[in-house]
């Protein structure tokens, strides 16, 4: 039998059990970015987050983010409208309601609001985080328990200019950051692309691997000429190339000879979308995205289809925080594999991060934090200064 002080240390020191919701808060923050990110139907110099705090009955606060890129124009969500959506249908649905039952929260968020699946995800992650600091456990131990605690992680480069472009990825490889690099394709015509690319790809030929992210701008004619042109200059992966409407014309791109794996982006949201694109053999790999899938569990779903589909895994991001980032990174710690690596680069994108200690980088990897739930912890001065007015 325990000795009377040992108890009642083992008292004080035990979770509180009271796991019910009692208050959820948002705020919008606009963080700076390094240099200009340009995609091919936007461009950002300042990246929009919905920050999520979510408090329990026990006291224990949670934290979760939502990542827009431009406003809505790479999905229908904007931080004004996930803000308004959280506040207005979301919140309440959740509040009073217990933080542990996953499902059922999200059972509830889909009743209270269709779709709105970045506001959803980023609600979500803070019943994780609240949840998993209450026991003491990290979110990856929640979904099952982590398989690995590193991850492959590449860089975008994203601002038009090969030359900077170039720059950019010899001090990336010089400080054994990245050496798989994403470039984004779609702004510019097709010929000037291929002619960018040929010069990237000269540049840093044997040393990194290169991916390209159309981000839907081509059409199944343009992408049938441009694609053997990727293969010839040794392209690893191309990403949605053509619009998210067009499943079955990506699977007839992926039958044709000299085309590299395909990666399913924009076409993905749900796990009945990774069933079609499956059916259609219209891709190599999916890209996986909180904001996407509405959330860890979501996401996971997306996840057991590929997979039985034999579908390769690929952590895509909307360059999140550290917050959303090791959200990410949870979620797939317990994939079984994660074949093409991750993409969470984003808080070495901004000027600065919300969390005390952003996520640690290093020998070509970014590492899931330690410590009971997201293992982030929000800067309140961080999020004062960001906050958008």
């Amino acid at each position: 039998m325990l000795a009377k002080t040992q108890l009642h240390d083992a008292v004080r020191h035990a979770p509180a059990r009271d796991l019910t919701v009692t208050e959820i808060r948002t705020t919008i923050v606009d963080v700076p970015t390094v240099r200009k990110h340009k995609l091919s139907q936007t461009s950002v110099t300042a990246q929009s987050y919905v920050i999520v705090q979510l408090r329990l009955a026990n006291g224990v606060e949670g934290i979760g983010e939502a990542a827009t890129l431009g406003g809505p124009r790479w999905s229908e969500e904007s931080v004004e409208g996930i803000k308004a959506t959280i506040d207005t249908y979301l919140a309440p649905a959740m509040t009073g309601q217990p933080a542990d039952r996953f499902v059922t929260a999200g059972e509830r968020l889909d009743a209270a609001a269709k779709r709105n699946n970045a506001a959803k995800a980023a609600l979500e992650t803070a019943l994780f985080d609240a949840v998993g600091k209450s026991l003491d456990l990290p979110v990856a131990a929640l979904l099952g328990g982590a398989v690995r605690t590193s991850f492959p992680v590449l860089w975008t480069l994203a601002s038009g200019d090969p030359d900077q472009e170039i720059a950019e990825a010899e001090a990336k490889l010089a400080a054994r950051l990245h050496r798989t690099f994403k470039i984004k394709i779609g702004a510019q015509s097709p010929e000037a692309d291929l002619a960018r690319l040929a010069r990237l790809a000269k540049a840093l030929t044997e040393r990194a691997t290169l991916i390209v992210d159309a981000n839907q701008a081509w059409d199944e004619t343009t992408a049938r000429r441009c694609l053997p042109c990727l293969a010839d200059l040794g392209i690893a992966l191309v990403e949605q190339p053509l619009p998210a409407w067009n499943v079955a014309g990506m699977g007839r791109l992926r039958a044709r000879d000299r085309v590299p794996p395909l990666l399913a982006d924009e076409c993905v949201f749900t796990s009945h979308d990774m069933l079609a694109v499956a059916e259609a053999a219209a891709a190599d790999a999916v890209s996986l995205k909180l904001v996407k899938h509405g959330g860890l569990v979501g996401l996971r779903k997306v996840a057991a289809v590929a997979e039985a589909a034999g579908i390769g895994l690929y952590g895509g991001c909307l360059l999140e925080s550290s917050v959303g980032a090791a959200a990410h990174l949870h979620a797939f710690a317990g994939l079984r594999d994660l074949a093409w690596g991750c993409e969470h680069f984003g808080p070495q994108i901004l000027t600065g991060d919300l969390v005390t200690e952003p996520l640690a980088f290093h020998d070509f990897a970014v590492h899931l934090p330690e410590g009971p739930g997201l293992g982030v912890t929000l800067d309140p001065d961080k999020l004062r200064h960001y906050a958008r007015s």
